[in-house]
């Protein structure tokens, strides 16, 4: 496998779908958007950073064809603390990566997902020295 191979989830089915015909129709023929291999490695070094800190404990991923979404919870009950997007169709625009919060803004938008994601990246408190 390669690094730009894309991980490719489950797609939906029309509702009323059989079980012997759910395999069998896709709902359309649009491609799906789904994180690369790379991209997925460097959200999980974040994310794995994130819960050793016992900041964040739970993620949950969203594939459609507009946006995948990486969204990351405190609680497994609660709404995600933020959410990492990518959207193709912004690739041109302000970046096709972003990082929204849980109020639904937007905390850095960007092209590279390296430079998005610094938003996690803690800056040593220099007060203790």
């Amino acid at each position: 496998m390669s690094d730009t191979e894309p991980i490719v989830p489950l797609r939906r089915w029309r509702s009323g779908a059989t079980a012997e015909t759910a395999y069998a129709r896709p709902v359309d023929n649009a491609p799906q958007i789904s994180f690369d291999r790379r991209e997925l490695n460097i959200i999980l070094g974040i994310y794995g950073s994130k819960v050793a800190q016992g900041e964040w404990r739970d993620y949950a991923l969203n594939f459609d064809h507009e946006r995948a979404a990486f969204c990351v919870f405190r609680r497994t009950s609660e709404l995600p603390l933020y959410r990492i997007v990518k959207q193709p169709r912004l690739a041109r625009k302000q970046g096709m990566y972003a990082v929204i919060a849980q109020g639904g803004a937007i905390v850095r938008r960007g092209h590279d997902l390296e430079q998005v994601l610094k938003t996690f990246r803690r800056k040593p408190d220099l007060s203790v020295i």
